[in-house]
C-alpha cells in the first residue's frame, strides 16, 4: 500500500516554468549563448546546478558555476515578485489538504533550489502541510538520477515501493521509476512534449486524484 506521497513542485504544485525560462533565456543572451526550444527541453526536471555545469562545459562559459547560478537566480527572484497572478495550479491544494485530512504524510522532492522551494512555499503557506522538503541542487545528479526520490523516502522512514510520486517531467518520471516507487505522471498543458508513458498512471487534471483512491493502489 501506499504510505507516503512526494510531490514534484515545478509543474505539479505551481508553474513557476515560464518564470524559469524567462530568467534562463535573459541570462543566455548576456552570455551570447543561443539554444533552440528543443535543447532547452531536455533540461526541464534538472537543477539549475547541472544544467550550467553542461553548459559550461558545452560552450567554454570563463564564468564559474556558482556565478552563473546567482546571476540567473537574480532574474528568476524578479520574475517571481513581479508576477501577481502566480498562483498553485488547479486541483493542486485540495488533494494536499485531502491527502492530510486522510493522514497521509507529504514530502517535497523538486529539481529547485532551496530559495526557490521556500519562495514557493512561502507565498502558499504550503509548509505545514509537508514533512520533508529535498531540493536536487543537494545532490551531484539530477533526476532521471533516482538519488533525490530516495533521500525524500528515508527521510519520512518509508520504504521505497510504499512511496507515490507525483511528477510532469520524463526525467521526473523515469527517476521516480529508477528508485522503485508507484508513479503518477501528471499530463497537464504546462508539461507539453514530455513522454510520460512510463508512469504507472497518467492523469490530466490533479483532481482525477483523491486520498482514497492514492491509498488504496497497490505495489508490488
Amino acid at each position: 500500500m501506499i504510505r507516503t506521497v512526494i510531490f514534484d513542485m515545478d509543474g505539479v504544485l505551481v508553474d513557476t516554468e515560464p518564470l524559469h525560462h524567462d530568467a534562463f533565456f535573459r541570462h543566455f543572451a548576456e552570455l551570447g549563448i543561443v539554444l533552440s526550444a528543443e535543447e532547452y527541453a531536455t533540461f526541464l526536471g534538472s537543477s539549475t546546478r547541472n544544467v550550467y555545469q553542461h553548459l559550461k562545459r558545452q560552450f567554454g562559459l570563463a564564468a564559474e558555476v556558482e556565478a552563473l547560478i546567482d546571476r540567473k537566480r537574480e532574474h528568476f527572484a524578479k520574475s517571481f515578485d513581479e508576477s501577481a497572478g502566480l498562483d498553485l495550479l488547479p486541483g493542486a491544494r485540495e488533494l494536499i489538504l485531502d491527502l492530510h485530512r486522510a493522514g497521509v504524510p507529504l514530502q517535497l522532492a523538486s529539481s529547485a533550489a532551496n530559495v526557490t522551494i521556500h519562495r514557493v512555499f512561502t507565498r502558499f503557506g504550503l509548509y505545514p502541510y509537508f514533512d520533508h522538503l529535498v531540493s536536487g541542487e543537494d545532490f551531484p545528479q539530477s533526476k532521471p538520477d533516482p538519488a533525490i526520490f530516495l533521500r525524500a523516502a528515508e527521510l519520512a522512514g518509508i520504504p521505497p515501493r510504499e512511496c507515490l510520486v507525483i511528477e510532469d517531467s520524463a526525467n521526473g518520471v523515469t527517476a521516480a521509476k529508477a528508485a522503485g516507487m508507484f508513479c503518477i505522471g501528471y499530463k497537464s498543458e504546462h508539461s507539453e512534449g514530455q513522454d510520460l508513458h512510463h508512469a504507472d498512471l497518467v492523469v490530466a487534471r490533479l483532481s482525477q486524484l483523491s486520498a482514497a483512491q492514492i491509498t488504496s493502489l497497490a505495489t508490488e
